[in-house]
């Protein structure tokens, strides 16, 4: 492959409009890309069903090894280098860190006697916890202070019942192994010891005596970031004693699980774990804690299904469950005769995905209907008391609150609004408007709608496309279309900053809602895993070849993008269809589908995926399709970014690192492939704002490089 290309020239032009200068600047005519680093390769085989399958990268997923930070840095030095060429790559930084720069809220929430809520000023790198008492405001904790560089932050809180605790866990460049420490709120000052190595964990107060949360044990030094993690354990700790006095309540050799997680009722009066093996389907426990000599009590025994209780009044528990129910159901039943033959449907399986939540004695139901929100309220007999007027379409959150609460908070948001909050009377149903944002963009002059496409199977698959009113549909339009398709996870309308450098420079986001997704439920989501996989990339070929054919755009300017399920959607869908997009940009992918299950807890992914030890079937369409196998020799594959992070313990990096190394490899012609490494960083989550204005300037650079279109200037 050309692996030099000259540089020409770089252009930058100002022409007069409307009176006044708008500046545009032009892509650069071409591009110097210096030597990629040349990476060694092994004559490593792993054997499937008696096939040999090399891996001459094999030696990458040593995140740490002193020849892996030389190629990390290797890599960064041509990433960087080539980034620094383009020419409105500060202009777009510069134009993000003003379109940055206003407060952003979350929705209140009471605790105690004060009322707490998050902002951030604008650019602050961490969002910090505010409370107000008798209308005075004040700092409650600012995770700012956690490190100088911003790169440590809050990955959860909980507060004791009466609010005069709190528990805080602390991630250290975006790991998911966490601290955890306590604070008197009154006083502000520590209690007891801080926890270490606890990980997808919540914190469940009992009481002021301490706290239940899940880990496992640490991974040997030096596997920090690839070792299993495979055994979650659920401890108690007591207030001011040592962790390694914390006492096992459940889990552990004697019963192995991957996750268990716990939560106790409002009340206070029961301990409810669940556990599972995958990210699907989960057991259900539940513990009377006023009787000193109880028992766990098994509710669900199986992983077939999922369930939670929500909620209790006395001995009656409230269960939400999609066993028998594909779209989900409240049931209720009673305490000494919990499973699942007792239950009794109070809140009845509709032809939208339920997913409920308890406030002021109310059951709030959240419907996704076509990927959008719809609120029901009902009393604890099932009994729907009214269908909540909502701003329009858009997605929810909230509508959760203490038992004697009067009133809730929620926040509507979609493509075009980046998050109102609004204040709900639980008794009368009205809505204020509480806090809006006050973002210094005009987002009337845009719109968003959907649409239905069909798969390659006939499948009717909806849309979200979002652009500037009056756009003309002539194939021009530089359109990123995103994706994820996994795991249930249902992709909603919601605001993105980052997204206006798109919109205002006339362009088009697109978003469809793939099977494997959660959108219409558990078939939805069972048609896009294991080995129906190939549904999710099917669909979203089909929908970059919908807005191909409907003149939104052209292969030329249509750019596709994902992270971690997203960044295997778009490395299956660049591998199988090269030649329809003009840029790749998978983020934190999961690129190795032979060996993603040996890592971490990536063996918890196999209800989706399926793992090449299952059987040779399954080995041979996860072979097929594996991004980092489906590299083929002597292609011309799109500019590619591909981002990870040295520090990411869930989607290890070796993954990309594995990726990128085959496609400088095997792709021919002159398009870019590169990778960029963030260092302090982790999955994605508790990024400092600077880190994610610098990656998503970069993103933008890189797309509107090599789609070759002209940045005009905002101010």
């Amino acid at each position: 492959m050309n692996k030099n290309i000259a540089l020409i020239c770089i252009a930058v032009i100002a022409v007069a409009c409307n009176n006044h200068q708008e500046q545009k600047i032009n892509p650069a005519e071409s591009m110097t890309i210096k030597q990629y680093p040349e990476t060694y390769k092994s004559d490593h085989e792993d054997e499937y069903f008696g096939h040999s399958i090399t891996d001459p990268y094999h030696w990458l997923e040593d995140d740490l090894s002193d020849e892996t930070k030389k190629w990390v840095s290797a890599q960064n030095e041509v990433t960087f280098d080539y980034l620094s060429q383009i020419p409105y790559r500060e202009a777009i930084r510069k134009r993000l860190q003003k379109l940055w720069n206003y407060e952003k809220y979350t929705a209140p929430f009471v605790r105690g006697d004060y009322t707490y809520f998050f902002k951030n000023d604008g650019l602050q790198n961490q969002s910090v916890l505010y409370r107000m008492k008798n209308g005075e405001e004040e700092v409650f904790l600012d995770p700012n202070k956690f490190s100088e560089d911003g790169t440590s932050s809050l990955a959860g809180i909980s507060f004791s019942k009466d609010g005069s605790l709190v528990a805080y866990q602390i991630s250290e460049g975006g790991s998911d192994w966490t601290s955890v420490v306590v604070m008197d709120t009154e006083s502000k000052s520590l209690v007891g010891d801080t926890l270490k190595d606890v990980k997808f964990s919540g914190l469940a107060w009992k009481g002021t005596e301490g706290f239940y949360y899940s880990s496992y044990d640490k991974p040997e030094k030096g596997s920090v970031l690839s070792g299993m993690t495979d055994m979650h354990k659920l401890y108690f700790h007591a207030l001011n004693t040592s962790q390694s006095e914390d006492s096992l309540e459940f889990g552990g050799m004697g019963f192995k699980r991957r996750y268990i997680n716990a939560g106790l009722t409002e009340d206070e009066r029961f301990l409810v774990v669940t556990a599972a093996n995958a990210t699907s389907g989960n057991e259900l426990f539940i513990k009377d804690l006023e009787d000193p000599e109880a028992q766990f009590v098994t509710i669900v025994g199986d992983f077939e299904q999922n369930h939670t209780v929500i909620d209790n009044d006395g001995d009656k528990l409230f269960i939400y469950t999609d066993l028998d129910a594909p779209n989900g159901k409240v049931v209720s039943v009673h305490f000494n005769n919990p499973t699942s033959e007792n239950w009794e449907d109070l809140i009845p399986e509709s032809e939208d995905v339920l997913s409920p939540s308890i406030g002021g004695g109310k059951i709030f139901a959240s419907y996704l209907q076509d990927a959008v929100s719809l609120i029901k309220q009902y009393d604890k007999n099932g009994n729907m008391e009214r269908e909540i007027k909502l701003p329009g379409k858009g997605t929810v959150s909230g509508f959760s609150a203490k038992k004697e609460a009067e009133d809730l908070y929620y926040t509507f948001t979609s493509y075009i609004d980046p998050g109102t909050i609004y204040k709900y009377n639980i008794e009368n149903g009205k809505s204020e408007m509480y806090k809006e944002a006050e973002i210094q963009f005009d987002l009337s002059e845009y719109e968003s709608k959907q649409v239905f496409y069909e798969s390659k199977d006939g499948t009717k698959i909806p849309m979200m496309i979002t652009y500037k009113k009056g756009i003309e549909r002539d194939g021009t339009n530089p359109t990123l279309l995103y994706g994820y398709g996994g795991f249930n996870i249902s992709l909603t309308p919601s605001f993105s900053i980052s997204n206006i450098i798109l919109l205002e420079q006339g362009g088009i986001y697109a978003v469809p809602n793939l099977r494997g997704g959660g959108e219409y439920g558990q078939s939805w989501h069972l048609a896009g895993t294991k080995m129906q996989k190939q549904n999710v990339f099917d669909d979203f070929i089909a929908a970059a070849e919908y807005l191909v054919s409907e003149n939104y755009t052209s292969s030329e300017n249509l750019v596709i993008a994902g992270g971690s399920n997203g960044g295997l959607l778009v490395g299956a869908s660049m591998t199988q269809r090269p030649d329809l997009f003009k840029v790749a940009l998978p983020a934190v992918g999961v690129l190795d589908m032979l060996r993603y299950h040996k890592f971490t807890a990536g063996a918890g992914w196999a209800y989706d995926y399926g793992t090449s030890d299952d059987s040779e079937e399954m080995f041979e369409y996860l072979y097929n399709y594996s991004p980092y196998h489906a590299l083929k020799e002597e292609t011309e594959y799109p500019a590619t970014m591909v981002t990870t992070a040295d520090h990411d313990d869930r989607v290890v990096p070796a993954h990309s690192f594995k990726f990128a190394a085959r496609l400088q490899e095997y792709h021919s012609g002159d398009n870019p492939v590169l990778i960029r490494i963030d260092t302090k960083a982790g999955h994605g989550a508790g990024k400092s704002t600077e880190m994610v204005i610098e990656e998503q300037t970069d993103k933008w650079a890189f797309m509107f490089q090599n789609i070759g279109i002209d940045y005009t200037v905002t101010e």
